[in-house]
């Protein structure tokens, strides 16, 4: 099994969902679904850039390995136990956001306490931790080197999309 589209595909909800935590809490408006969904969309933007990077770094190594079958298998190899951490994260995400939305107000709330709020925190260590899959599950230094800038990618979509468009409450 290639990991690349499952990996893209989080990679990219992640970044979504990384726009909207930016611009969450900055805007005092009732109504604010077209700005939400604007966060959301210059998330999705700039992770799609960012994450060209993995993309241009596995591209890299498979041009300098002398057996590019075998480096592909490497990195397949490294691409499946990043995808493992990364896949039981976006499961247990997914349980809380079904939750939330749908539960009684008061059990809804206290998912979004229990459940996403520490997910959220967790993001680093998740990957941190799939960094460490792609290297123990045969991936090799090669596949560290792609997991860690495919982890340094998804940490910097928030960070760039507050700084660029939510650095002062609208």
């Amino acid at each position: 099994m290639n990991p690349v589209l499952p990996l893209a595909a989080l990679g990219l909800v992640d970044a979504a969902f990384s726009g909207f935590r930016a611009y969450a809490g900055r805007d005092a408006r009732i109504r604010k679904h077209r700005a939400v969904l604007r966060a959301s969309l210059r998330g999705l933007a700039v992770g799609a850039v960012l994450l060209l990077a993995p993309a241009l770094t596995a591209g890299a190594v498979l041009l300098l390995a002398e057996d590019t079958d075998r480096a592909y298998g490497v990195l397949a190899d490294g691409g499946t136990g990043f995808l493992v951490p990364i896949g039981a994260y976006a499961l247990a995400v997914g349980l809380s956001l079904a939750a939330y939305f749908a539960l009684p107000y008061r059990a809804s709330t206290l998912s979004m306490v229990v459940g996403l709020g520490p997910l959220t925190l967790a993001r680093p260590l998740v990957v941190a931790g799939a960094c460490a899959g792609a290297l123990v599950a045969g991936g090799g230094w090669t596949s560290l080197l792609v997991g860690v800038v495919a982890g340094a990618a998804v940490l910097c979509v928030e960070p760039y999309v507050h700084r660029r468009w939510y650095a002062f409450p609208v």
